[in-house]
């Protein structure tokens, strides 16, 4: 019989059996150069099924503030439930989201799901929430002093990442969050989003060209600032419009297009964001 166990800021063989599962559910995802860099702490949480010393089920928990219509609530975020294959069929979904349930008692829960399972999460009382998407037409010409990237490979990098997303700005104050650090830092240290670029001392931003569209990931800054002075020092090229990966009520007061995002998979427990909201994209487990 599987043993349910919960793992906090690993030891180094739970290190090394943590990843060899992440490597066979979530061929993508890495965990190694994030628990390297010590990202791993007390508000991440992995509650895994052992069997013969075997991970072969996990799903994880993150604890974070969110910012709700300008109310800040303690709350959870699910990550994806795995499960080996060989162990597939076996109900071990469901015991893991009984006992994860458990853990946050009444508390607020979110979670992204993929599109081939959204039929499970509402049989423990998650409900579907619309994603939008939000898309400004801006034409822009770079300027010829650009932001740095800071390597994030570099601990100061990270501390400032950590400093900026507990005590800065938030993103958003429609549906963000804050405190949301490590969550970043693992998508910096899979390498699935840029350097971050840094406009001043206490100002990071996350964001990529695609064509001639600037994709806002997300900011994280110390004070408000007047993004639109700041956007030619993020470009290298020419761009025609932005697509912001948060509600950017706080950022830009200027005409947004708003649509779907039939991608993002949002189930919520325990509240209900207002309309049109997109949670952080580089908030998201």
């Amino acid at each position: 019989m599987p043993a349910l166990t919960l793992i906090q800021q690993p030891e180094s063989a739970q290190m090394a059996t943590f990843e060899g599962y992440v490597r066979q559910v979530f061929p993508r995802a890495s965990f190694a150069a994030w628990m390297d860099w010590g990202e791993w702490n007390e508000d991440y949480r992995a509650l895994a099924l052992v069997a013969d010393a075997e991970i072969i089920a996990n799903v994880s928990l993150t604890r974070m503030n969110l910012h709700l219509q300008g109310e800040t609530v303690r709350a959870w975020q699910l990550g994806a439930v795995g499960v080996l294959p060989s162990w597939r069929g076996r109900g071990l979904s469901r015991q893991l989201m009984e006992a994860a349930l458990t853990m946050t008692s009444s508390d607020p829960v979110l979670l992204f799901a993929n599109a081939k399972v959204r039929d499970f999460y509402p049989r423990f009382g998650f409900a579907p929430c619309t994603t939008a998407t939000f898309v400004a037409d801006h034409a822009c010409d770079p300027d010829d002093c650009p932001a740095p990237s800071l390597p994030a490979e570099a601990p100061t990098t990270r501390e400032l990442i950590h400093h900026l997303a507990e005590s800065g700005v938030t993103s958003t104050g429609r549906f963000g969050a804050s405190g949301y650090g490590r969550t970043l830092t693992w998508y910096l240290a899979n390498r699935w989003v840029p350097d971050p670029r840094q406009l001043d001392p206490q100002t990071l931003v996350f964001c990529r060209t695609e064509g001639d569209c600037l994709v806002l990931d997300d900011i994280l800054a110390a004070k408000p600032f007047d993004l639109g002075a700041g956007l030619p020092r993020l470009i290298n090229a020419p761009i025609r419009s932005i697509r912001f990966g948060f509600t950017p009520e706080l950022w830009w007061r200027q005409d947004c297009k708003v649509g779907t995002d039939d991608d993002a998979h949002l189930f919520v427990r325990g509240f209900a964001p207002a309309a049109p909201q997109r949670f952080p994209v580089l908030a998201r487990t």
